[in-house]
Parts: C-alpha cells; sequence; structure tokens
C-alpha cells in the first residue's frame, strides 16, 4: 500500500509541473491558424498580387543605341589593365597640385 501511495505521488507531482511547464510553451502562438506567421498584410499582398509588370516600361527596350568599335576599345583597355581614371564632380572650382615633401598645397584657379 505504502508503493502505490509514493508511485501516486510521484506522478501527480510529474503531471502538475507538466501541466504548469505547458502554460509557458509558445507552441500556440508558434502555430496559429493563418497563411504566413507575419500575417495582417492583406491590403499590400493584395497589390503585389495584381501588378501585372512590376518594371518600368522602359526596362524592357532592349534595343539600346551604343557605339560598338568605341565599347570595343574600352573592353580592351580594361582587359590590358590601361583604363584612364575618373574624373571627380566637385563642388570647388579649384584644382589642387600634388604637394611634394616639406611644401605647401598651392591652389590653382582652372
Amino acid at each position: 500500500m505504502r508503493r502505490t501511495v509514493k508511485m501516486f505521488r510521484v506522478v501527480a507531482g510529474t503531471l502538475a509541473a507538466a501541466v504548469l511547464l505547458g502554460g509557458c510553451s509558445d507552441l500556440y502562438f508558434d502555430r496559429r491558424d493563418t497563411v504566413t506567421f507575419a500575417a495582417g498584410d492583406a491590403p499590400e499582398s493584395n497589390k503585389v498580387t495584381h501588378i501585372i509588370d512590376p518594371w518600368p516600361r522602359m526596362a524592357a527596350n532592349r534595343r539600346l543605341e551604343t557605339d560598338g568599335t568605341r565599347m570595343q576599345r574600352a573592353i580592351e583597355r580594361y582587359r590590358t589593365n590601361k583604363t584612364t581614371p575618373l574624373m571627380t564632380t566637385s563642388t570647388s572650382s579649384l584644382s589642387y597640385q600634388q604637394q611634394g615633401p616639406g611644401t605647401t598645397p598651392a591652389a590653382t584657379t582652372p
């Protein structure tokens, strides 16, 4: 009889702990009956669904007017690593010369 009471207490304690700790589980919120976990943007989803072509009309233009000879020279310069440095865009009208050791930079006007 004593063994049965002890076994009952162990099973009851385990069951009580399982019930109490089951309330801490986040399974209910992870398994909601929604389409996605981030549900709630039905209007945005409908907008995207009904867009026929989201790209601008000019993105479909495949006839690009280019100069083949000029492009061939550019590719050759790039391939042989003889590219020309790009011109910088600046809001200043002054251009600064390269300074040597012990000299102050001199500004020149173009």
